[in-house]
């Protein structure tokens, strides 16, 4: 096998309202594949039938999706409310101390929309349910009831990046204009993590971890969206296939 092994961040869904299924979006797994260069595996958030270890020892790379389900509030310290519903702590189980392990031992990590927020709770950070009900903050959802993928996820945020941080350096530009699509958002950042990237209202969209051994970056827009053809996706998921590779190739010497 060339290609290094992606694990894709899967949760619950409900088929026909009654048939539960563990799945991740056609568009994060084709990014992963053809973006990205690397074999997907969608990671089931069940934590009755995987393990950490055994997800870890099967993968090179961790991405993790975006999805419809907010983290668990007790998992950042805040009060659940249902007006934040829907949950998914299944994904939770799973995906936090999944993104702890890999960071420890340097394997590459890629976070978009729930990802990126993933990412920072599992390191000490905290996020807001609904950034727009905070003062200056935009309503960064998508149009209501919008079923048209090209208007959903329609770029419509420009993100100023850090200059000379990993993302600027990467796309060889300060300023770009993403499909940011969410509710919930992060706040405080937490342990290690560089706010690298906000929108104009300076909602945090783009950090990295620069003290970690491999790769970890985490946006808040949707970067598999049309990943091979968007210039700024094509770079970030080209510079995670690589950092696969890189962990691959270090582990099998």
């Amino acid at each position: 096998m060339t290609r290094p092994v992606i694990g894709v961040s899967g949760g619950a869904q409900l088929i026909n309202d009654s048939y539960r299924v563990q799945a991740a979006g056609e568009r994060n797994v084709s990014a992963v594949a053809k973006a990205a260069g690397g074999l997907p595996l969608i990671i089931p958030g069940m934590p009755c039938s995987v393990t950490v270890q055994e997800v870890l020892s099967a993968i090179d790379g961790l991405f993790l999706t975006g999805a419809r389900p907010n983290v668990h509030p007790t998992r950042y310290g805040h009060d659940p409310s249902p007006a934040h519903e829907p949950y998914d702590e299944g994904r939770d189980d799973i995906t936090l101390p999944l993104i702890r392990a890999a960071i420890e031992i340097g394997m590459p990590v890629f976070g978009v929309c729930r990802g990126i927020q993933e990412i920072n709770v599992a390191l000490g950070g905290t996020l807001h349910p609904e950034i727009r009900d905070l003062p200056g903050k935009m309503n960064h959802r998508m149009p209501p009831g919008e079923t048209n993928h090209e208007i959903i996820f329609r770029k419509r945020h420009n993100v100023t990046l850090t200059p000379g941080g990993w993302f600027a350096r990467t796309l060889g530009t300060e300023e770009i204009v993403t499909n940011s699509l969410h509710g919930q958002a992060c706040v405080d950042a937490g342990r290690g993590v560089l706010v690298e990237g906000v929108a104009e209202d300076g909602v945090i969209e783009a950090i990295s971890v620069p003290e970690a051994r491999g790769l970890v970056i985490g946006v808040q827009w949707h970067a598999e969206y049309e990943a091979e053809a968007d210039p700024v996706s094509a770079r970030l998921f080209a510079a995670f296939g690589e950092a696969a590779r890189t962990w691959r190739r270090a582990r099998a010497a």
